[in-house]
């Protein structure tokens, strides 16, 4: 049986920086034709400098996930109207409408990323404080 050791263990701000780095590279996959080419490049730099820092590889598949649902969730955040026209008054007096996607599905989407990349961060966690 492996033991891990204290060094070993996952820590918070580790799985920060692998949360950014997934969200840096979700929000470059989503938004690739308009400012994703530019958040690509940093987020593969991020990742460079993570991988080679050491002793945050442990927690890294947790925090990629909870970063890459972090981005749906703020589409779905960003669609709270849809799915369809949403109007809305505006300042001048005027009326503004616009089309907004069904937040369903990237909520749910997001939920789980979140969802599995804290139980396995907590998991890891705990399975080193046992040891």
């Amino acid at each position: 049986m492996t033991t891990i050791t204290r060094a070993a263990r996952p820590g918070l701000w580790p799985f920060i920086g692998w949360a950014a780095a997934g969200a840096a590279l979700c929000l470059a996959a989503f938004s690739i034709l308009s400012i994703g080419i530019f958040v690509l490049p940093m987020a593969v730099a991020g990742l460079a400098a993570l991988i080679s820092w050491r002793g945050t590889r442990n927690s890294s598949a947790a925090g990629l996930l909870c970063g890459l649902g972090a981005v749906p969730v703020y589409i779905a955040y960003l669609n709270r109207g849809g799915p369809g026209t949403v109007c809305g008054a505006v300042a001048s007096g005027g009326q503004v409408c616009t089309a907004e996607w069904n937040p369903w599905p990237f909520l749910a989407a997001g939920v789980v990323l979140i969802a599995a990349g804290a139980a396995l961060f907590w998991r890891l966690r705990g399975r080193t404080r046992a040891s």
